[in-house]
């Protein structure tokens, strides 16, 4: 199978790219460098320096011929897309029609898109699966969202396939250690976490300990990155193999919370974390957590590197490893 990667150098779509190549695919990389890394690309994989929002660029990489697409190229910060929605406006939706509309001209019938839990938005019920509402609350979901509406039309109109993959909170590094490069300005609590452990921030702000959660911090369902990368390589063999579009969470189904994640990192990293107690953010709810029944049932996927420990661990190995380089 030939696998065309979109925003492929990125955090989820280096791993992503790792698991096709580990089962031979031929793999293409499709990224603009502005938050990933050329360094942590695979020697493997064929490097494809381009913008999604250049027509011309991304037509001519696709005339070579694909199976699959795979768009991994949208910015991804939910706070800052309230402040810059023309910035998520003009990548995640135009530069989405873009790359789709090029991927039936040159006869790519199969996207999968690398969706969010954003989507779906103050949860209804737990847990959430996906005949649950969508109605994301910041910017950013609504692009994930629009991109995905997006695609169903096409599929009606040109006969395309879609599989949208809703994450959860992607977390961890590869288990092997094959992933060296940090993520760029990462937001997410784990990194932010590694970051006070390695003495690149004096602390970790909790935001709000008051939740009605088990210890009154906010609880997450995180799911380790080479569990979504596999579940990017079944969605590719149902697109093919079933000629039809499907939508599914790729989640852990366990909820960790705030609190669990820092009492494991000073486990894991033996460094006391210094933590913070600030006023909750408005907007959080105090519980997310999936079920990805459906991806089981029809993908075959459980997340099998989930774990808390794996999860820290492995993140640990790639923050511990840039540290020792630069002292």
């Amino acid at each position: 199978m030939k696998v065309l990667l979109f925003g492929g150098a990125g955090y989820i779509g280096t791993h992503v790219a790792l698991a096709f190549l580990d089962r031979g695919d031929t793999v293409g990389i499709f990224d603009n460098l502005s938050s990933g890394l050329e360094s942590n690309v695979s020697p493997k994989a064929k490097f494809y320096l381009g913008d999604i929002l250049d027509r011309e660029r991304v037509s001519e990489v696709l005339s070579e011929g694909w199976d699959v697409a795979v768009h991994l190229a949208a910015f991804k910060a939910a706070g800052e897309s309230m402040i810059k929605p023309e910035k998520y406006s003009e990548n995640n939706i135009t530069g989405s029609l873009i790359m789709i509309t090029e991927c039936v001209k040159h006869g790519c019938k199969n996207i999968i898109l690398s969706s969010s839990a954003a989507t779906y938005g103050e949860p209804k019920y737990l847990p959430i699966d996906e005949n649950h509402p969508t109605n994301p609350e910041n910017y950013y979901g609504y692009t994930k969202l629009c991109i995905e509406e997006n695609l169903a039309w096409y599929a009606k109109l040109k006969g395309i396939n879609f599989a949208a993959l809703r994450y959860f909170n992607a977390a961890g590094y590869d288990t092997t250690g094959r992933m060296t490069g940090l993520e760029r300005n990462p937001a997410n609590l784990i990194p932010v976490v590694m970051e006070a452990a390695c003495g690149m921030r004096d602390h970790v702000a909790i935001f709000g300990d008051d939740y009605p959660t088990e210890d009154g911090t906010g609880v997450r369902d995180y799911v380790h990155v080479t569990d979504l990368a596999d579940g990017h390589v079944k969605a590719a063999d149902y697109l093919v193999k079933n000629n039809k579009s499907l939508i599914v969470n790729l989640g852990s189904e366990s909820g960790l919370s705030v609190k669990q994640i820092v009492d494991a990192s000073r486990r894991i990293t033996g460094v006391d974390i210094k933590a913070v107690m600030s006023p909750r953010r408005a907007g959080d709810p105090a519980k997310l957590v999936a079920t990805s029944a459906k991806a089981k049932e029809i993908l075959g996927w459980e997340a099998k590197y989930s774990d808390l420990d794996t999860i820290i661990s492995s993140t640990w190995n790639v923050y511990k490893m840039n540290m020792e380089k630069k002292n």
